[in-house]
């Protein structure tokens, strides 16, 4: 199997999905020639030409737009906003058209865009780089968001959102882009919507998703050193969510703790809270607790670790949890 950064795994997915399907169109700004701000692309106008891997003027909503059309005569549009914040210009074109032309037609249309979203801090970008927007986008019925945190999920992934015949919105964990692992070209493992329990534990359920699996996964080993078996789950999927695989680990230890990036406040770590404690009450010893990012504006770089969540407060999460 080969080892891949995770941004690579997306280029040889990628690379696969336009192998694979002509129709598979990639469109952006700065994705052909440079390969996109984080090189994600690299080669591929290259490979493919310039008729299928096109350099869009800086207008999201154009982008959007333009893809929309594409779609309807048939082609699969994948755009790439360069960065999570430069998305909201196209929010008007995402929110009203394309995650609700399949209802408005009665299913006559089919929209299968896929828009690839950066997201997330810790790199030390400047304003408007480091937004974490999913919650807002997941409100939206039509819209399925998916977001992985390994290259096997990146490399799978990408492909199943390009095969998908609804709008997907791809949420890639840009501080993670140059994490490895192996990629198993030969087995995709499972669905996209379909959360994963990543490590098995008794006492506590600790749910993350995408840029935070890292270190949600230090903190499980932390907690073992200190006598604590924490259950971590991949959510992988926001738009739906697997609320059957979260349920069950909760029924087996009690207590959960949901974290992500995102602001606590209506975050997606509120809706997973609300849900299985309408499902799992009895089950509860304790109430749903979160941990993320403050309602603040994303502060500038140098500060940008406090803001975070790291394995300090996400721990704490668990040891208030604990002690109900």
């Amino acid at each position: 199997m080969p080892t891949l950064a995770l941004s690579k795994a997306i280029t040889a997915g990628l690379r696969k999905a336009m192998e694979d399907d002509d129709k598979v169109v990639l469109i952006g700004e700065d994705i052909g020639k440079l390969g996109g701000v984080f090189r994600v692309t690299e080669g591929l106008q290259k490979d493919f030409g310039q008729r299928r891997v096109i350099d869009a003027p800086l207008a999201e909503s154009g982008i959007v737009g333009t893809s929309i059309g594409m779609a309807i005569r048939g082609y699969r549009p994948v755009i790439e906003i360069q960065f999570d914040a430069f998305i909201y210009p196209a929010y008007d074109q995402i929110v009203t058209q394309l995650a609700k032309l399949h209802n408005r037609t009665r299913g006559h249309e089919s929209l299968p865009v896929v828009i690839r979203v950066p997201y997330g801090g810790g790199i030390g970008s400047p304003e408007h780089h480091s937004e974490s927007p999913e919650a807002v986008f997941a409100h939206h019925a039509g819209l399925r968001i998916i977001s992985p945190s390994t290259p096997h999920d990146a490399y799978w992934m990408i492909q199943e959102a390009i095969d998908s015949p609804d709008p997907v919105m791809f949420f890639e964990p840009k501080r993670r882009y140059w994490l490895r692992g192996e990629v198993d070209t030969d087995n995709r493992g499972p669905g996209p919507h379909t959360a994963q329990v990543v490590t098995e534990g008794t006492d506590v359920t600790l749910v993350a998703y995408g840029p935070l699996m890292p270190t949600a996964a230090d903190v499980v080993a932390a907690a073992a050193d200190e006598g604590t078996s924490v259950e971590l789950i991949d959510l992988r999927s926001l738009n739906p969510i697997d609320f059957d695989t979260i349920e069950a680990s909760v029924k087996k230890t009690g207590r959960l703790v949901v974290t992500h990036e995102a602001p606590v406040f209506l975050g997606l770590g509120a809706e997973i809270a609300a849900r299985i404690t309408e499902r799992s009450f009895y089950h509860l010893e304790a109430p749903v607790l979160r941990v993320g990012g403050f309602h603040t504006p994303y502060p500038g770089s140098k500060l940008e670790h406090h803001y975070l969540p790291d394995l300090d407060r996400i721990l704490d999460g668990v040891d208030r949890v604990l002690a109900y």
